[in-house]
Order: structure tokens, then sequence, then C-alpha cells
């Protein structure tokens, strides 16, 4: 009950900023669908995935229309990533409601490091060459930055929290610096549910994987 109130509390102020604002209503669709998302991530909730794929949907027309194109290519990413990410989370799951939370391995976290840094770079020459993209370096890094993080969060592992954190510092000061008042004031709600989703992912990984778990799950094969 404290929880849905507090998810209450939360719509409420955005609908707050967006009419103090003047924010367009793809604005506010996008923002309350996007707050929905990410706060039913946190829970572990398979709905999250039905309201992402929504909340991608207006973000692209969002961000086309204040020539974001890094950020609006993205959202094609972000919504073939919630179809897959909605089937992943399904599976193996044992007895539990979604799939148990995992960590990256050495070889995954290289070659997403490195993605990151190659393909920001390409993106962003491409978007500085070819577009009239406002900051189109910056748009590039936080565009591949958010899709490394769906990306692993698609495969409901820990260290995707991480880079969302980063995501959202940045893109509060990205959507801020754009006059998108209510999408700033959206990303600021963000940062406090990641923190808040990379407490509670952490904590049931650990508890899964200490030893006592541990031996549980010798008879369980769905687990990890």
């Amino acid at each position: 009950m404290k929880q849905n109130l507090s998810m209450l509390g939360l719509f409420i102020a955005i609908l707050a900023v967006a009419y103090f604002t003047s924010s367009s209503a793809i604005e506010i669709a996008a923002t309350t669908t996007g707050l929905a998302a990410v706060w039913l991530t946190a829970k572990e909730k398979l709905w999250t995935w039905p309201i992402s794929l929504v909340n991608v949907a207006c973000f692209f027309y969002m961000f086309m229309d204040v020539k974001l194109y890094a950020d609006m290519t993205l959202q094609v990413f972000f919504f073939v990533l919630s179809i897959y990410g909605w089937a992943v989370w399904m599976t193996k799951r044992g007895g539990a409601a979604v799939r148990p939370t995992r960590t990256w391995t050495p070889r995954m976290a290289a070659l997403l490091l490195g993605f990151l840094i190659v393909f920001t770079m390409v993106w962003g020459y491409m978007l500085e060459r070819h577009t009239d993209a406002s900051i189109p370096y910056l748009d590039a890094f936080i565009a591949t930055l958010s899709l490394v993080a769906q990306f692993l969060l698609s495969y409901k592992i820990l260290q995707s929290w991480y880079f969302w954190i980063v995501v959202d510092v940045l893109s509060i000061g990205m959507y801020f610096y754009k006059e998108l008042y209510t999408t700033s004031f959206l990303y600021v709600i963000f940062l406090g549910i990641a923190i808040m989703g990379l407490i509670e992912w952490k904590r049931e990984y650990e508890r899964r994987t200490t030893p006592a778990a541990q031996s549980k799950d010798e008879v369980n094969p769905y687990a990890g």
C-alpha cells in the first residue's frame, strides 16, 4: 500500500511539472509510461515490458520532434529489446515470477565497453556530418550507453543499473538544456528508482547466492 501511494505521488509530481511547464501531450504520455515502466522494472514485474513498448513509441515521436536523432533511433532498438527481454524474463524462472538476477562475465564486460566506445564515436560522427543534430556526440554517447543498459536489463543482469544511473545523470542535464523540463524532471525520478533497483536486485542476487541458497539450488535445475 505504501509503495502504491509513493507511485501515485510521483505521477502527481510529474503531471504538476508538466502543467507548469506547458509540456506537450506526447511528452506527458512518454514521461508517465516511462515512470511506470522503470518502477515495475525495479520491482521485477513482467508488466514492465508491455508498458515499455508504449513508452518507446511515445519517445520516438518526441525525440524526432526536437531533433535528438540518436535518441529517436534508440527507441527502435528498445522496442526490439523490450520484446526480447519479455521473453527472457519468462524463461528459467523455476518457481519465481521472473528469471533470477545474474551478473556479467569479464568477456561480456570487455565486449560491451568496447562496443560503447566504438559505436559512440561512429554514431556521433554520422550525426555531426549528416544531420542537424543538436549535440551529436553527447546524444550518441547517452544513446549508446542506454542501449548497453537495456541489453543487460533484458538479460536480467545486475550491472544494468550502474549504466542506467550514469544515463540518468547525463540525461537530466541534456533534456533541461533542450527545454524538455518534464522529461528532465522525470530523469531525476529515474535516478532515484535506478538506485533503488540496484539495491533491490543486488539484495535478491546476494540472497540467492549465499551458501544456504546454493545448496537448495543443487536440486533446482532452473536456478541461475
